[in-house]
């Protein structure tokens, strides 16, 4: 069963954990399987963790505190994830960001300043930014905005 689990995606130790129990193996026998797998190199938590905060930052743009809830879900102990997400250092953290209310930017023209600054910075905390770096990030970004369009003579957009 755990083979199978672990064929179509890695698996933390817990999510197996869970998945015995709910098929009613006695804890005893499914300590031993999962001592076993982690011995042998199946079950890494680890590595798991490393690579959920590189495919998930990358993939999506999360932040670390969102990356760290995910583990948390998913059974990761708390050490390993703070080493997963301590990859990711704020420079990065930042530049992702960026990367995401530049992508989103486009689509909230024509609403006023406000509204446009509300939502981007929403985005980000919805992706686990924190607030400050948000903000900054989305104030930032509408500033060179609007010094494009007035370059450009669109003040009025």
């Amino acid at each position: 069963m755990c083979l199978r689990l672990l064929t179509g995606t890695p698996r933390t130790r817990k999510q197996l954990a869970d998945a015995l129990r709910k098929r009613e193996i006695p804890d005893d026998v499914a300590e031993e399987v999962l001592s076993r797998f982690e011995e042998v190199g199946l079950i890494d938590d680890e590595a798991f963790a490393g690579a959920w905060v590189e495919s998930r930052h990358h993939g999506r743009g999360l932040a670390r505190r969102a990356l760290a809830r995910e583990l948390r879900t998913k059974g990761v102990d708390s050490s390993v994830i703070e080493e997963a997400v301590g990859q990711l250092d704020s420079d990065q953290e930042e530049a992702t960001a960026r990367e995401l209310v530049a992508r989103k930017l486009r689509s909230t023209r024509g609403l006023d300043r406000d509204k446009r600054l509300r939502r981007l910075a929403g985005m980000l905390a919805r992706k686990g930014y924190p607030e400050g770096m948000a903000l900054r990030v989305v104030r930032q970004a509408l500033e060179e905005e609007g010094e494009e369009t007035e370059e450009l003579g669109y003040e009025g957009f």
